[in-house]
């Protein structure tokens, strides 16, 4: 198994997940997959809302992952930054960068969820990498993988990166 993200404790209670791909396609296609709700509902996540700078919306992750989030950043066609939170945890934000650059072969993109709970960066690491393999799975042209076993088989790899 090719592991594309990797975790960082960044203070006693938070962490960050960091993810990494280079990606068979442009980078207009690629920005374009991680920001209209139509190709998110495809590999990530069903987005509403106001999704300008500023704007406030709602999003159902495939992971199961409830929340609402505003866009921070969205600098077309190389970064978006987002704050999420979920509803019964306001006081716990967290931050999503994505940041898209053009390589040979394709684009490559990182994606950084920074203020990730400590005891819950292993599975966040796991979901990243599900949610990176579906992407790439998009951009090809295909539906994404839908057994949840990929995961589960992930999560161990992940909580021996930390040392758990």
């Amino acid at each position: 198994m090719k592991i594309l993200a990797t975790l960082h404790r960044l203070d006693e209670t938070r962490g960050a997940v960091r993810v990494e791909d280079v990606y068979a396609t442009d980078i207009e296609d690629l920005w374009e997959a991680c920001t209209r709700p139509e190709r998110l509902a495809r590999w990530i996540a069903s987005v509403s809302g106001d999704l300008e700078v500023g704007g406030a919306f709602t999003a159902r992750f495939t992971s199961g992952w409830e929340g609402n989030g505003r866009v921070d950043v969205c600098e077309r066609p190389h970064r978006l930054v987002l704050t999420t939170w979920e509803d019964e945890a306001a006081d716990q934000e967290s931050t999503i960068e994505a940041t898209l650059s053009e390589v040979e072969g394709g684009t490559r993109l990182v994606i950084e969820e920074r203020g990730v709970p400590l005891d819950q960066l292993a599975t966040y690491g796991a979901g990243w990498q599900v949610h990176a393999e579906d992407l790439a799975a998009h951009v090809a042209g295909s539906a994404r993988d839908e057994d949840e076993a990929r995961w589960v088989d992930m999560v161990p790899t992940y909580r021996e990166m930390l040392g758990a």
